[in-house]
């Protein structure tokens, strides 16, 4: 799908903030990671178009839309939800916007960590509605992957694969097994 992200993310924050700014280089680290594995893929793996790599870049440059909804001061969000709950935020404001986006709508809800599923939302007692958010196409799949490959706050560059493993082991063997499921899948570890 076409589309022009930038146009979108600048409905939702309109000036030139350092937030946007944060926003926007993380977006184009994770677009550009994405498109990376993607190119690095053997070419069945994109058939029938389920990683067009159009669509791909856009959904990277929006996953991130909802953080100015959510409280995290140390990545200079000040809303008032919590921070975890921001792909379901940005996945109702993409819907909102416009329904025929849903592609981008639930590659927001989906890529948070590696996927949350309800049992790990209930019994963590996690802020969000209790329902799964695993990544179930190819996209949402490569999204949720580059995306770990960089944060939001520090020094912001890109992460080992043994950084992201040690950052992901206290959230347990679920989320480390969908990790390494996404990892296998797009050719990152044998």
């Amino acid at each position: 799908m076409k589309i022009d992200p930038i146009d979108i993310i600048l409905k939702f924050y309109p000036d030139d903030t350092p937030q946007r700014q944060m926003l926007l280089k993380h977006s184009r680290q994770v677009r550009d990671k994405a498109l990376e594995i993607l190119r690095s893929l053997p070419p069945e793996n994109a058939e029938n178009g389920e990683l067009d790599p159009d669509t791909v870049a856009a959904g990277a440059m929006l996953h991130d839309i909802g953080i100015c909804r959510c409280y995290a001061p140390g990545i200079l969000c000040n809303g008032p939800e919590p921070y975890l709950a921001h792909g379901i935020i940005g996945a109702g404001m993409i819907r909102q916007l416009d329904p025929e986006l849903e592609v981008f709508a639930r590659i927001c809800e989906r890529h948070t960590g590696s996927g949350l599923t309800a049992d790990e939302i209930r019994c963590q007692n996690l802020p969000i509605p209790e329902q799964d958010y695993l990544p179930e196409t190819k996209c949402e799949k490569l999204i949720c992957l580059a995306d770990k490959f960089f944060s939001k706050s520090g020094d912001m560059k890109e992460k080992s694969i043994s950084h992201i493993r040690k950052s992901m082991e206290k959230f347990g063997a679920g989320p480390m097994k969908r990790f390494d499921d996404l990892m296998k899948e797009f050719n990152l570890i044998r």
